[in-house]
């Protein structure tokens, strides 16, 4: 079923409006795959914050051609599936976990702002940590010495504490 004029306007500014905060954009060619396996797909990315969507491919090279994404207009051919993400690791992640268990899902082409990507790039963009990994580790940097220092007070008062303990226990023994 094909959308009228003002559908596609709608279309094309909600695809505007997702590319326009987008970090990564990842073109997969859907070919084989059935309603059940795209939903399931579709919740995973929904779960991770990935805009992932079936669209023509001829509104997409519209839309794309005036954005920073302007290198995946020759490239948009066949039966294809969009993942955009804010994230520049989470549709190439979303995308790769998902190719993996589904060799019907097959990864064409990703972009970065002004930078394509070829498949082998777009499955090493996904081994990379996401965002929230990097600030997990981070914190965890930061924050172990300043637990380690914490520790180090605490053992001052417990060494104090224990002696005179280990005092009390001498003079009750010599009574």
């Amino acid at each position: 079923m094909s959308l009228n004029r003002q559908e596609k306007a709608i279309v094309i500014q909600e695809i505007l409006s997702k590319l326009s905060g987008a970090q990564s954009v990842v073109v997969a060619e859907y070919r084989g795959l059935d309603v059940a396996s795209i939903s399931s797909l579709r919740k995973i990315a929904r779960d991770s914050g990935v805009y992932l969507r079936v669209l023509k491919n001829s509104l997409v090279r519209r839309v794309v051609a005036d954005t920073d994404f302007a290198l995946l207009v020759d490239k948009l051919t066949g039966p294809l599936i969009y993942g955009i993400s804010s994230d520049p690791v989470s549709a190439a992640k979303v995308l790769a976990d998902f190719a993996k268990n589904n060799d019907k899902l097959v990864i064409k082409v990703g972009a970065l702002p002004n930078s394509l990507l070829d498949k082998d790039s777009v499955m090493n963009l996904a081994n990379m940590p996401s965002r929230e990994e990097l600030l997990t580790k981070l914190v965890l940097t930061l924050q172990s010495p300043i637990t380690q220092f914490v520790r180090t007070l605490n053992e001052v008062p417990t060494k104090f504490v224990r002696g005179l303990a280990a005092v009390r226990d001498l003079k009750q023994s010599s009574i």
